[in-house]
């Protein structure tokens, strides 16, 4: 009997790769070195307050097919709760829904764009000129602008930079973890092509409603009752290779041979797996060392009194990017989350100096809440949260498997910064994970299609 497949790292596409294999009929061994799985969306006890926190914010969207069928597999798609309305504001207590008309995608959320008083009229017809161009420019449009930023794609779109800054930006950075001048314009460009465009449920928010502890528990006993193994508490030092395969994981405690090997951990995590041998003789990983991370910053505020009604707020003119709302305590008070993406700016300041800037952006949000001080505060930093989706990267990002570059043939990747097509998403790490699988075993059935394009969206070009 042949050994197994090892899968190195519990994260969402380590989780992906493991199931789908295990529900194929492979025997998988699934290596993570805490004793939980879930990779970077993970919950902690606060020392502080007693409460389980988030690391960060998670969410997903509609387009988000292969997560969705994830969360399927898992049995916990009860546990996310879908949003169809969106809510905005720049301050002072005026609140904005944005929520789909019963219009056809891709025009379906243009009356609700259209009456946010966030923006003035000549910025409106800026918004609609960017929209029209995107849709127009089509999927097959988006090849063209991987090498070049989103801001530079907006630039021929004659967007004003109050628009760029207020509008764009606001949803790029939360999307991408990147602002428009950095981040790649295939990539925001999928965004919104996909994320806004596509069909009517693609831009609805999927946001958890347990911690994400909880979310990925069960996934050791759901891969296991497959057939996998699930191995936590294992660390991986090393990828043993002989010179022509990959032969199996050097960990902790000893030696895992292996079939083959899918390293499932972000690129720098792998970079300090394979040897300088490994290295020269898969393309693949030769350029670990070019990718670039881009931070995360939550605040996590409790109050002794509600502060807020609406599940979460999207933020324009403000610090942070979002607000939400995290459920209410046992003392009748209200435990809230800011989220700031691309926060390199941010990394090392103080928690008080976050704290205070969060603070500030709720008293700008709720004015009634002006003068109410948190009563219990908390700021993590995920110095590490993403790669960086820019256009230098793009080209480097690896494919699943050796085939056409000429690397080591039983080593497979997966993981987020992959050659997935999406940006730094969850979406992105199942996509990579569920690829491994279909590689490694015909009975897979690999990465989930796309949500279906409306067809006026297919009409128009999309």
């Amino acid at each position: 009997m042949r050994d197994p497949i090892v899968i190195i790292g519990g994260g969402l596409a380590g989780m992906a790769t493991a199931l789908a294999l295990a529900e194929a009929g492979e025997k998988p061994v699934l290596l993570e070195t805490r004793r939980r799985l879930g990779g970077r969306a993970t919950s902690f006890v606060d020392r502080r307050t007693g409460q389980v926190l988030d690391n960060c914010q998670h969410v997903l969207m509609g387009g988000c097919t292969n997560l969705i069928d994830f969360y399927d597999r898992l049995g916990v798609a009860s546990m996310i709760r879908w949003h169809r309305t969106l809510t905005w504001t720049s301050g002072n207590g005026v609140f904005e829904r944005v929520t789909p008309s019963w219009l056809p995608a891709p025009a379906h959320l243009a009356p609700a764009f259209g009456r946010l008083r966030l923006y003035d009229a000549a910025a409106r017809r800026a918004i609609r000129r960017g929209v029209w161009r995107i849709l127009r420019l089509g999927r097959s449009g988006r090849v063209a602008w991987q090498d070049r930023t989103f801001a530079e794609f907006l630039a021929t779109c004659d967007q004003p930079a109050d628009v760029v800054r207020r509008f764009w930006n606001t949803i790029v950075v939360s999307a991408c973890n990147l602002p428009v001048e950095r981040v790649a314009a295939d990539a925001a460009l999928k965004v919104f092509q996909e994320g806004f465009l596509a069909n009517r449920f693609a831009a609805a928010l999927g946001v958890p409603t347990v911690p994400l502890d909880d979310l990925y528990a069960a996934a050791p006993a759901v891969i296991e009752g497959a057939g996998g193994v699930v191995r936590s508490g294992v660390a991986a030092r090393a990828i043993a290779y002989d010179g022509n395969r990959v032969s199996g994981v050097v960990t902790n405690e000893g030696l895992v041979k292996a079939y083959a090997v899918v390293a499932a951990v972000p690129f720098d995590r792998l970079d300090k797996l394979v040897s300088d041998t490994l290295r020269a003789a898969d393309p693949r990983l030769q350029p670990l060392g070019r990718f670039e991370v881009s931070p995360i910053i939550a605040a996590h505020l409790v109050f002794e009194t509600p502060i807020m009604e609406m599940p979460h707020l999207v933020l324009v003119d403000h610090d942070f990017d979002w607000i939400f709302e995290k459920g209410r305590t046992g003392a009748g008070g209200q435990h809230i989350q800011l989220v700031k993406s691309a926060a390199d700016a941010w990394i090392d300041e103080p928690e008080t100096t976050i704290t205070q800037r969060a603070v500030a952006d709720v008293h700008r949000a709720f004015p009634a809440a002006r003068g109410r001080e948190p009563v219990g505060t908390r700021v993590i930093k995920e110095k590490r949260a993403t790669f960086a989706c820019t256009p230098e990267i793009g080209v480097h990002r690896p494919r699943t498997t050796a085939s056409g570059v000429g690397g080591v043939p039983n080593l497979f990747l997966a993981g987020d910064w992959c050659d997935t097509g999406w940006p730094a998403t969850m979406e992105g790490a199942v996509r990579s994970g569920y690829a491994a699988a279909a590689a490694l075993s015909d009975g897979c059935a690999g990465v989930i299609e796309d949500a279906p394009i409306a067809p006026v969206a297919r009409w128009l070009g999309l």
